[in-house]
């Protein structure tokens, strides 16, 4: 190449690199800013599918700082997928560990060739990704992003490949930012939102439903005799009660909703775009799986029920928080009244 080419061509790759940093400054800037955790997984997908012009973008997460295992978040975008199934990754599988060691784009066919007998590759296969980027952080794997097919149906580039791995790199900083975030927000014993967060997001969820129109509905639920547990059994034998069903709750409700402990034994779950009906339904799962679970204290199986009250946001009538949530606990309240393990729709 003659010199007054060469010259050219290497400020045109200075000149892009250069707007790379800016971008993915711009980029850091963005996914830090956020740390509402459903908001945080469509920016990094978004991030990724308009950077690289895709069709589809996912990511693999742990669901909650008691999850171990990583699970295809449920906003994942253009892949045809079983909405009703769970794609999962053991923490322990080989997968994650050749992830972690080697922090590099893949594609489906370089994976399954290294590692042909793990079983955790059925899940990637089924998802069929044309690249797979891990999402490190502080040397752990954070994440898993998988990416389909670009609009000009051209490959990655090796370029390309880096600068997804800086994209991921950030967004493995955001991810952990908001994990630390969640820990100031959960109540570590039953592992829900405590108190404080529920009243805001139930503000913030009020504001949306309205500019929206869209419905919103809210359950409070109460565990029946809770005072008989902690006194016939001991606080221990409580403390399991209130954790098994938190569970329940935490497993019957959807990433955009907003599970919580109210107080004690009481606890509140917002429900996003779900009218009244709807959150009935959802309420009656709930109540139903509760009764069905035991509780191992000691020797003892301890059976235990739940009462609940559901209403749906009424804009001109519920201007705050205080008359929402009041209209769903007299609901509950009229559950307890008309003999427990029940629902009630006010």
């Amino acid at each position: 190449m003659s010199p007054e080419f060469k010259i050219p061509l290497e400020i045109e790759q200075y000149e892009r690199k250069i707007y790379d940093l800016k971008q993915l400054i711009e980029i850091s800037k963005g996914l830090n800013s956020q740390l509402e955790y459903n908001v945080l997984i469509d920016s990094i997908l978004l991030t990724c599918m308009g950077h690289m012009q895709l069709f589809k973008a996912g990511i693999f997460l742990k669901k909650g700082i008691e999850h171990e295992v990583y699970t295809l978040h449920r906003n994942y975008k253009g892949f045809e997928l079983d909405h009703l199934r769970e794609y999962e990754i053991s923490p322990d599988s080989e997968l994650i560990e050749y992830l972690e060691k080697n922090n590099r784009c893949f594609s489906l066919e370089e994976l399954n060739a290294a590692l042909p007998e793990d079983p955790s590759l059925d899940t990637i296969n089924i998802v069929a990704p044309m690249l797979v980027v891990p999402l490190m952080g502080k040397g752990k794997l954070n994440g898993i992003i998988v990416l389909g097919e670009r609009i000009n149906g051209e490959e990655f580039r090796e370029d390309e490949k880096e600068y997804l791995l800086n994209i991921a790199s950030l967004a493995g900083i955001a991810i952990r930012n908001a994990y630390l975030f969640e820990m100031a927000t959960t109540d570590m014993m039953t592992k829900l939102k405590i108190h404080h967060f529920f009243q805001a997001s139930l503000a913030e969820m009020r504001e949306r439903s309205l500019h929206g129109k869209t419905p919103l509905s809210l359950i409070m639920l109460d565990i029946d005799h809770f005072k008989n547990f902690n006194d016939t059994y001991g606080h221990t034998c409580g403390d399991l009660v209130l954790i098994r069903v938190a569970r329940i709750v935490m497993d019957s409700v959807r990433q955009v909703d907003v599970a919580a402990r109210y107080g004690g034994e009481e606890f509140a779950v917002v429900l996003s775009g779900t009218d009244s009906g709807e959150a009935k339904t959802a309420a009656e799962r709930i109540r139903r799986e509760v009764e069905k679970s035991r509780v191992v204290c000691g020797r003892r199986e301890l059976g235990v029920t739940i009462s609940l009250g559901v209403t749906e946001f009424r804009p001109e009538e519920d201007t705050d928080n205080r008359s929402f949530i009041e209209r769903a606990d007299r609901a509950l309240y009229m559950s307890k009244n008309d003999g427990r393990n029940r629902v009630t729709v006010l």
